[in-house]
């Protein structure tokens, strides 16, 4: 393979990585429409930092077997659910999970971090601490459903 060619595959190669990460609003832009927690409900983040290592790698994430997002690189989303017993999954040549309690007006944080596998790439779900996750998210943008638009004052 000639330089030239070379270097196309490689620009090529790195434009498709740049294009499976998250490019929606930074948490920063979004995080005063994001509602108020129901007493009811807990809230679950999910999030992945904007590291290139696996970023071709973006499974869905179930949350006890539903699909709730996707493990984008540099993203974030959320949801709420009623307290009880959860498993987030990922799957890619295996299934990746983590278990948790979520109690009502609880907030946890699962990472979703790129793993080398036998075959392929993983995608794996951990719980992260508060002040890890809230140190992090401000970078992350916004992969989640719409949310409701802001109020005018």
């Amino acid at each position: 393979m000639n330089r030239t060619l070379a270097s196309l595959v490689a620009v090529a190669a790195f434009a498709v990585v740049l294009t499976g990460c998250a490019n929606g609003p930074k948490y920063t832009e979004v995080s005063s429409s994001i509602p108020t927690l129901q007493t009811d409900q807990g809230r679950v983040y999910f999030f992945r930092s904007s590291s290139m290592f696996g970023a071709a790698i973006q499974p869905d994430i179930r949350l006890n077997d539903q699909v709730v997002g996707t493990s984008q690189p540099g993203g974030f989303f959320f949801v709420d659910r009623p307290a009880g017993q959860y498993s987030a999954a990922t799957s890619t040549e295996t299934d990746k999970t983590v278990s948790f309690v979520l109690d009502a007006g609880e907030i946890k944080y699962v990472r979703t971090s790129p793993s080398l596998g036998l075959l392929a790439g993983r995608i794996v779900p951990s719980l992260e601490t508060p002040e890890a996750a809230v140190k992090e998210l401000p970078e992350l943008s916004y992969t989640g459903k719409a949310l409701p638009a802001k109020q005018a004052k």
